[in-house]
């Protein structure tokens, strides 16, 4: 299979591949550095997508790598991030409806309160539409641990979100 010029893989996926950074990183500008970093790789390797059947799967195992070792090189910031507090990052376009609105950012702070690899995998299979397969496949981990792991996510969400949803309800 023909790899597609860089400006349509990067047209086609980079929207998605920043909502999965954002989510990920949980800091716009990581999320972008790391978005960066992804199309930089591809630039240097233009070998790297030939015989790839899933374009958007590789590229999405291959941010989420560049996110983890992105992470790795600034653990200094990411504890003065965790000392801090957590930064709530505004993952949903602003609607006018209040109830909404309230439930958005309800749902960013719970977001924000999964471990990482929860709010992978869940972001993964919800935003993106993965089997847990893909998903297993895309952070490099057993197909049961994805599914514990967006199971675990779930609960948490559901948890931290059900009063809000009755109430607005």
């Amino acid at each position: 299979m023909p790899t597609p010029p860089l400006a349509a893989l990067y047209d086609e996926h980079a929207p998605a591949l920043f909502g999965f950074l954002l989510n990920f990183t949980r800091h716009e500008s990581d999320a972008r550095d790391a978005l960066q970093e992804v199309f930089i790789k591809l630039v240097r390797s233009p070998g790297s997508m030939e015989g790839v059947r899933e374009p958007r799967a590789f590229l999405l195992r291959l941010a989420h790598n560049v996110a983890i070792d992105q992470g790795r090189r600034r653990q200094t910031r990411d504890r003065y991030h965790a000392e801090s507090g957590l930064d709530v990052v505004e993952l949903f376009a602003p609607v006018p409806d209040p109830d909404r609105q309230a439930f958005q950012a309800a749902l960013s702070v719970a977001l924000s309160e999964l471990p990482a690899e929860q709010r992978a995998v869940v972001h993964l299979k919800l935003w993106e539409g993965l089997t847990f397969d893909r998903v297993a496949e895309v952070l490099e981990i057993p197909p049961n641990t994805a599914a514990s792991r967006y199971r675990y996510g779930l609960d948490k969400l559901r948890t931290q979100l059900r009063p809000l949803y009755d109430e607005i309800r």
